[in-house]
């Protein structure tokens, strides 16, 4: 268990404070979804009256170096709407390191607030290339850009869960530099750490998996982590053609990855009845809002693409999914964005929402799900919502984080 801002006194301390503040943005840099804002405010509002002096880390986007980069790519939205939540002034500091960033930190009294520029701005956090990352000139400079944000403060906190499977330098060189001083989680990644961890290594049963999506190529090491200590896995989404496909059934021009055929079969294999997939599909000839479509048991015509599960899918898995007591979800079960291929992916939402008020523990992955699950209404009725798409699924494939890892027991 990991130390938590709780456990600390940040009384006059300055504090830097990694948060992953990557929200979207329209063409008029206007926030179209603060989700990732209002997530991280328990943790700043216990920081702020705890007298701290809060200096907030942050990427947003992917910068390239463009001439329009540090338009594009500003915190400045955020800072404006983390002024209005708190009611009070967040400053924007205009760079991330540098003399100009000491001196507005130097400047922070107890329970002030500051922002500093997108850490993207600089090569050095987020080294692409992994030969270059291996070249020592180049790890120096990753290290002198971190040793220039550590030295910055007195307390190091890390509320980023999405960002935690990443060998960021604000993610793990700078907690590295700054061992000696506290180094602890926010809420927000105790809260992730709490559930996600507690439903894979302790949960209650029956056990359900339902997992979606395109491509199976992106949750082979989930099933395979997951297989072992879960009742039942329902797979729904585009990965389920694969499955299909590769037992013999026609899916027409449903998404089918032929590479991934032996690892289907032999799954399947393992699995025997743990795995469940569709018995009917919704396909259409195209994915547009208010296409035609037609529900499918067994093969789909030549000419379609299956792009839902169907009614008797449905049915199927609501009631496997009413009977259990963990559930964890983790992508949608058809193209949910565009109607009517939405239904059952909705219908999922629902069935976690009702095993919740059942008594149920739900956890939904980030991503398309956790999208999917605000479509629906349901955040507040299911057991947690992860923030963390990729980490979500690392962390659910049992890979440690270093990030984590590193930070103060408890």
């Amino acid at each position: 268990m990991k130390k938590t801002v709780a456990d600390v006194n940040v009384r006059s301390k300055r504090v830097l404070v990694r948060l992953d503040l990557n929200v979207p943005l329209d063409k008029q840099q206007k926030i179209t979804d603060d989700r990732r804002i209002t997530s991280a405010l328990p943790t700043i509002r216990r920081l702020m009256e705890g007298g701290g002096r809060l200096i907030l880390l942050s990427h947003l986007g992917r910068p390239e170096g463009g001439p329009d980069d540090h338009k594009k790519f500003s915190l400045a939205p955020v800072a404006k709407r983390l002024t209005e939540l708190l009611g009070k002034p967040v400053k924007l500091v205009p760079n991330c390191v540098g003399p100009e960033v000491a001196k507005a930190v130097q400047a922070l009294r107890d329970g002030d607030v500051c922002v500093l520029e997108n850490l993207r701005f600089h090569d050095e956090e987020t080294i692409k290339d992994k030969n270059a990352a291996k070249d020592p000139a180049v790890r120096e400079q990753k290290e002198s850009f971190a040793r220039q944000l550590a030295e910055l403060a007195d307390v190091y906190v890390n509320d980023a869960f999405a960002t935690c499977h990443r060998d960021n330098a604000s993610m793990l060189t700078v907690p590295r530099l700054m061992e000696g001083k506290p180094r602890v989680v926010g809420y927000l990644v105790q809260r992730e750490l709490k559930f996600l961890g507690e439903a894979v290594s302790n949960p209650k049963t029956p056990f359900v998996c339902v997992l979606g999506g395109a491509k199976v190529s992106d949750k082979i090491a989930v099933i395979e982590s997951l297989l072992g200590k879960c009742d039942t896995i329902l797979i729904g989404g585009a990965m389920a053609y694969t499955f299909l496909a590769a037992a013999g059934v026609e899916v027409g021009k449903s998404l089918v990855e032929r590479d991934r055929f032996e690892f289907a079969t032999s799954l399947r294999k393992v699995a025997h009845d743990r795995l469940k997939l569709p018995v009917d599909s919704v396909a259409a000839r195209e994915i547009a809002p208010g296409v035609a479509s037609q529900v499918y048991e067994g093969p789909i015509p030549p000419d379609m693409m299956g792009l839902d599960i169907g009614p008797k899918t449905i049915a199927k898995f609501v009631e496997i999914i009413k009977h259990a007591k963990t559930i964890i979800w983790n992508g949608p079960m058809g193209v949910f964005e565009t109607p009517p291929f939405d239904k059952g992916t909705l219908a999922v939402a629902q069935a976690l929402a009702d095993a919740t008020a059942a008594g149920a523990v739900t956890v939904v992955g980030g991503g398309d799900s956790a999208a999917a699950i605000a479509k629906a209404d349901l955040n507040d009725r299911v057991s947690h919502v992860s923030t963390g798409g990729g980490a979500s699924l690392e962390f659910l494939e049992g890979k440690k984080f270093t990030a984590i890892d590193i930070l103060d027991e408890a």
